[in-house]
Parts: structure tokens; sequence; C-alpha cells
């Protein structure tokens, strides 16, 4: 029996998977999303508030993560000249845009949850 051949992906389907691809390489990680979906629920945070916020985080992994935010344009870190120092992340203007991403991960989140509690 001849294998039948897949179908031709559209020059659209290739652009969309390699968008899925590249969302998924920024997002990389136990940590980022649910970084980025406190700075997007709650504003502006100092770095144990977001400790706190994501329970469980070692502060070594909070601080690359949000290195990585930083570099990839997320993230923004700002410094106040204050003693002692004090330092605030929010998301930036590109890092807000995900905001329709987060809302519907976490609409799909709940209506998951509610289905696998009625098994």
């Amino acid at each position: 029996m001849k294998k039948k051949e897949a179908p031709e992906l559209s020059t659209r389907c290739r652009v969309l998977i390699q968008g899925v691809r590249d969302t998924q390489d920024l997002l990389n990680g136990k940590w980022k999303t649910p970084i980025i979906g406190a700075l997007y629920y709650r504003g502006k945070m100092r770095f144990m508030e977001l400790r706190r916020e994501l329970d469980g985080i070692a502060p070594k992994m909070l601080s690359q993560e949000l290195k990585d935010l930083e570099m990839n344009h997320l993230v923004t870190r700002t410094v106040y000249n204050t003693m002692p120092v004090t330092v605030e992340y929010d998301l930036t203007e590109y890092g807000r845009s995900l905001n329709s991403i987060l809302d519907a991960m976490g609409e799909w989140g709940i209506k998951y949850r509610e289905q696998m509690l009625k098994l």
C-alpha cells in the first residue's frame, strides 16, 4: 500500500506555526508566564512582592527570569534613588500586548479545571 502524502502547508499556515514557536520560545519555562500575569493583573511590583505572589520561586530564578523578560523587552526595571534603593518591575507596552493571550489562557484554564472536576 502506498503511503499518503501530507498536504502542502500554505505560506500563511507556516508563518502562524513559526509565530507559535517564537511565542513558546519567548515564554518558555515554568515562571515567565506567571510573572507576566502577575504584572498584568496587579501592575507594578517590587521584587519581594513578585516573589510572594509567585509562591515557590527561588530568588535567583526570579532574578534570572526578570532579566530575560527585560532583555526581550517585555518587562521594565525602574530603579529609584531612595535609601534603601527601590526597584519596581512593570510590563512594557509590548508586554501588555500579551493581554488577550493571558485572558484567553485564564478563561481556558478555568473551563478546563471545571471540566476535570466533573470527571
